[in-house]
């Protein structure tokens, strides 16, 4: 029986397979001229071609088609962000707009907005959503694009523990820890600081930890294309703390890895040594 892949292993995964979900069944041989083809024209690094994975497939007519898997992983850097044409005077509709939902809330759980304590929390909490969802006013092209360095280095660059906090898409209620990052570098660098404005982007959306912790190693990817990518992120969830579960102490941790750091276990081990988060 075919063992069953995730969505995130055949994304990691270039290797095209007779077994592969995402692929029609086809000959080896044409599998492999058209490899052979594409060969002696490839001038993409490994890295970037694990990531955007161009897979094709070849169908009834015997064309090569863009698979769904393919259409559904755009290039991060190419993103537009939600906001980002936003004015002054749409930002102020907008909260208008977040505050009156507030006041709906306000009077369906029981309370009266119109009394001394609640007279501008509607406010307060719409301006604080819009600011908890800035991610959404930022492009990571816009972040990166001015901190792209030529330099001959090859040793590992490893950022540890950055702050991060972010609200859970499905209750909309925080969670919130730390994130350590680590590239090989390929005669290009990233500015410091804007790893962790990668950080900032992402997780100032409706988030997920998994999808957060891919969309920083792929954007560090696409932009500077190392030999390698690393992202850690530890966090505690208030959806399981303060509702559901209710495990207080519980912590979540998720990785990606990418290029050596996903083939070479040594490389790996290095990072998991060097950008291990503390206890908070």
């Amino acid at each position: 029986m075919t063992s069953e892949q995730s969505d995130d292993d055949i994304f990691l995964d270039s290797t095209i397979s007779k077994t592969d979900p995402f692929f029609f069944p086809s000959s080896p041989k044409s599998v492999t001229t058209k490899r052979n083809h594409e060969a002696s024209h490839d001038t993409i690094s490994p890295l970037i071609r694990q990531i955007k994975s161009a897979s094709l497939s070849i169908g009834e007519n015997g064309e090569n088609e863009r698979t769904i898997h393919n259409r559904r992983r755009p290039s991060v850097l190419d993103e537009k962000a939600l906001r980002e044409a936003d004015t002054e005077t749409v930002r102020e509709q907008r909260i208008d707009a977040i505050s009156r939902s507030y006041q709906g809330i306000l009077q369906s759980i029981g309370e009266d907005p119109s009394r001394q304590g609640l007279l501008k929390t509607a406010k307060r909490a719409a301006e604080a959503l819009v600011f908890f969802t800035k991610g959404y006013e930022q492009s990571i092209r816009d972040v990166v694009s001015d901190a792209i360095f030529d330099e001959e280095c090859e040793n590992m660059v490893v950022v540890k523990e950055i702050d991060m906090y972010s609200l859970c898409e499905h209750h909309m209620v925080p969670f919130f820890g730390k994130v350590s990052v680590g590239y090989l570098p390929n005669k290009r660098v990233l500015g410091l600081s804007k790893i962790a404005r990668i950080v900032e982007v992402f997780s100032r959306r409706l988030q997920v930890q998994e999808r957060l912790t891919r969309q920083i190693a792929e954007a560090i990817a696409e932009a500077i294309e190392p030999r390698g990518v690393a992202v850690i992120i530890e966090c505690l969830h208030m959806c399981m703390i303060m509702r559901g579960a209710q495990k207080v102490n519980s912590r979540t941790t998720t990785s990606a890895m990418l290029g050596e750091f996903r083939e070479d276990p040594k490389t790996r081990e290095e990072f998991l040594t060097l950008g291990r988060i503390k206890p908070f």
